[in-house]
């Protein structure tokens, strides 16, 4: 968490993790041109530039989508879900960069603004096998594009978390689109096998591990409480971890019950953030810490410490019968609720 809003603000941690990025992308692309000249020497430098950075925004992005679902089945991938909105901007360079040539290669030299040729060149869009496929890659690009730009927090904080997180659900949307992209492109200029079996492994693989995903999140949902006079049953209190939370369903919420020093607070699981699992988290110097990015409330009223300002709900519980009860009725966001002694 940062108390104000600065160009640059990069810890120890996050320049590692984009020196990294950087060495990755130099080494890919000098193993890409040099594969290309050894193997087909008679290539333009222009078309290998396209194919290379391509090649590598494609990979890149692939990359991007796993580390959503690897970090819910695995906490040891976290660090590259904190530092992910780096990887993307560096994504979308590489994008930009295969973007500009093909256009210049492709639409530069003629009469008509290159950005209208991509759109009128080829007029064949009821046709697959001749399909214009650089307007789907365009269009990918734009939403790469509004992605990069918003990604850092002076936009998450003045759109509102909602509208900022489902603007960068569009990545999916870009991907649809690239996918398309570079399925057809192969598929009418060289009928590569090799590229379209990659696109498909790739695209299996992110399937796959969203289902798995989903899948095990969908056991948090169904871990509903018991209803008892108006209050909610939940689990004994020894199911707790200290300093950790169990996470349950409560009126179609979800709902963190944190143990500290042996006493109970529940908050609402959704960070003001990003929407991260506030109930993977920990307690960090008395405070729910959220697993995704570092913010920060105190436990007993859902408040970020001074001087910032987020807030999430609190719940009020009891423990009868040495079982956990929670008042399914959420008190307002930031309400002090005093905890409740195990």
């Amino acid at each position: 968490m940062g108390l104000d809003y600065k160009l640059v603000l990069w810890n120890k941690h996050k320049k590692v993790y984009d020196k990294w990025i950087a060495i990755a992308m130099v080494m890919y692309l000098v193993i890409f041109f040099v594969l290309s000249f050894v193997t087909n020497p008679e290539m333009t430098a222009e078309t290998i530039i396209i194919r290379a950075f391509g090649s590598l925004a494609i990979l890149m992005l692939h990359l991007i989508l796993v580390i959503g679902p690897l970090t819910r089945l695995n906490s040891q991938f976290m660090p590259l879900l904190y530092n992910r909105r780096h990887f993307g901007v560096s994504m979308f360079l590489a994008a930009s960069i295969h973007g500009v040539f093909a256009t210049i290669q492709f639409h530069a030299l003629g009469n008509v603004n290159p950005i209208y040729a991509i759109f009128t060149s080829n007029m064949d869009y009821g046709s697959l096998t001749n399909f214009p496929f650089q307007v789907l890659g365009f269009l990918a690009l734009l939403i790469l594009f509004v992605m990069a730009s918003t990604s850092h927090d002076f936009f998450l904080h003045n759109l509102s978390a909602k509208i900022w997180k489902r603007l960068h659900m569009m990545v999916y949307l870009a991907y649809a689109l690239l996918i398309m992209h570079v399925f057809l492109g192969a598929f009418q200029q060289e009928t590569s096998p090799f590229t379209i079996s990659v696109l498909l492994v790739g695209f299996v693989v992110i399937c796959g591990l969203h289902l798995k995903t989903a899948f095990k999140e969908s056991k948090v949902d169904r871990c509903i409480a018991v209803q008892k006079d108006g209050w909610l049953e939940v689990c004994h209190p020894n199911e707790i971890e200290e300093s950790r939370a169990k996470i349950f369903t409560v009126e179609n919420e979800r709902v963190a019950i944190f143990k500290n020093e042996g006493k109970l607070s529940a908050v609402h699981n959704v960070c003001k953030h990003q929407g991260g699992p506030l109930g993977e988290g920990k307690i960090v110097d008395g405070c729910i810490t959220c697993p995704w990015h570092g913010y920060q409330y105190l436990a007993h009223n859902g408040q970020s410490p001074p001087p910032f300002a987020e807030k999430v709900k609190t719940y009020e519980l009891k423990i009868e019968n040495d079982m956990v009860h929670i008042n399914p009725e959420a008190f307002a966001e930031g309400a002090e609720v005093t905890p409740i002694t195990c």
